[in-house]
């Protein structure tokens, strides 16, 4: 990565944006369009994350990693591949643009462009789903690099869209979209109250999975 800062800032602004508006806005559209039937409306929403999600992490991975996720970005920070003056920096702005993101998405479906959600996601098996969620991706993100770097774009759209199905919580695996999406009261929200154990078990998930990919790939290079 060797674009100027600044570059590297807004790419982490703009694709975390354009990945919570295919989440809040293909949830909106599915929700209209599915008759009342969520499993209709979770498939399209699946399959608009996963379709703006491979593309995304191509075209910006060149200048900023292609992060679009704190807890990628701070796990990053931890093994010295980002400067954590510079973590910060990515973190603000992949909240700011989650933040945005969802703004377009309603005002391109005729809402507010933040309205506060009252979509209840809580109790324990919410918070262990976020935990395994966020474990597999960081697992699998680490691993991939190590192995298969050229296909990150398609692994990780892909684990995210199997982990809408597999995990109660519809896997939301990163806190600047957990965050995003509590202003928005429609189809892809979740209720402020319950942002906090979903950001815990995130961060707990993610730097457990980059534990463990980090042993299984120093036993993996030795064997």
């Amino acid at each position: 990565m060797n674009a100027p800062r600044f570059q590297r800032i807004a790419a982490e602004f703009i694709g975390t944006g354009f990945l919570v508006a295919a989440v809040v806005g293909s949830g909106i559209m599915g929700q209209r369009l599915s008759g009342g039937n969520v499993a209709i409306a979770l498939l399209a929403n699946t399959m608009a994350t996963g379709a703006a999600l491979a593309p995304l992490i191509l075209v910006l991975r060149p200048i900023s990693g292609g992060h679009l996720n704190p807890v990628v970005s701070v796990a990053e920070a931890l093994r010295g591949g980002i400067a954590w003056k510079e973590t910060w920096l990515y973190v603000t702005a992949q909240v700011c643009g989650g933040i945005a993101g969802t703004a377009c998405a309603n005002i391109m479906f005729a809402l507010s462009p933040f309205s506060i959600s009252r979509h209840a996601r809580t109790g324990v098996t919410q918070g262990f789903s976020e935990f395994v969620a966020t474990f597999g991706l960081l697992l699998m993100t680490r691993m991939c690099l190590r192995f298969a770097s050229r296909q990150l774009p398609l692994a990780v759209a892909g684990y995210i869209m199997a982990a809408y199905w597999f995990t109660a919580s519809t896997s939301f695996a990163n806190p600047a979209v957990t965050i995003a999406r509590s202003l928005s009261d429609t189809f892809a929200g979740i209720r402020p109250g319950d942002v906090p154990a979903f950001l815990i078990a995130q961060f707990a998930g993610g730097f457990s999975g980059a534990v463990v990919s980090d042993w299984l790939s120093y036993r993996s290079g030795d064997a």
